[in-house]
């Protein structure tokens, strides 16, 4: 991995990063850096290319311009499969999990590309979300909205990763769930996950990141440390309301 002048580990780098949809530059020119073990924000309203930036990262969207780094291998132009195997994971906006499967069989899906050890990286996730073991048999349609979202990070830790994307992760979810959203979030990268989180509650995520990057349409206009954003007038008047 790249270091900083701090000596300091990238673990993920994307450097001037442009993307079309037609006519449309959905990215252009993003530059963002992810330390290990770090959580990072992205904050922006609807459209500003937070889930562009996420699912290109991914190998998911065709790069137009510019370059992506992930434990100081370029991965730029590398298909979504073999970043998964390389180890990064995305948790889609609106949970994303198959409803008419199981639970455990939704868990499998990501352990798919590797299945030795799913055992114990089942035992794992179910130590981390006990009320998925006690859903392990039910179809994942009937789960709550909360629940969903926990098998959908759960799906996540499956695949072994070393970075995990997570986008909106608090969209439709009562407070409560939320809070509860956040803290599995911050016990995970306490565990070692670096995690690079898209999300318009902005309170919330600054309070659960090092560090966040303000997107509007497809530009990054400002990144700072988490407190920084908080205590900065335009970002306060602009996503918090006051």
């Amino acid at each position: 991995m790249e270091q900083n002048k701090s000596g300091e580990s990238y673990i993920l780098e994307v450097k001037n990063l442009s993307v079309s949809y037609g006519h449309v530059n959905a990215l252009k020119g993003v530059d963002i850096k992810v330390k290990a073990g770090e959580i990072v924000v992205l904050i922006g309203a609807n459209g500003a290319g937070k889930t562009s930036l996420l699912e290109t990262i991914l190998g998911v969207n065709e790069i137009k311009n510019g370059s992506i780094h992930f434990q100081g291998r370029e991965i730029s132009g590398d298909s979504a499969d073999k970043i998964v195997r390389a180890g990064i994971f995305l948790v889609p906006e609106g949970r994303g999990v198959f409803s008419s499967m199981t639970v455990t069989d939704n868990l499998l899906l990501g352990a798919h590309h590797n299945l030795k050890g799913a055992k114990s990286k089942m035992d794992y996730v179910f130590s981390s979300f006990p009320i998925l073991k006690d859903r392990k048999n039910q179809v994942a349609g009937t789960l709550s909205g909360g629940e969903r979202q926990m098998l959908a990070i759960a799906r996540a830790l499956m695949s072994s990763p070393k970075m995990i994307l997570v986008d909106e992760p608090s969209i439709g979810l009562a407070p409560k769930i939320v809070n509860d959203i956040f803290d599995i979030l911050k016990n995970l990268n306490s565990e070692g996950y670096s995690i690079l989180l898209s999300e318009q509650n902005v309170y919330k995520a600054l309070k659960c990141a090092h560090r966040g990057y303000v997107m509007e349409t497809g530009n990054i206009v400002l990144g700072a440390a988490s407190e920084d954003l908080l205590n900065n007038p335009e970002i306060r008047k602009a996503y918090l309301g006051a």
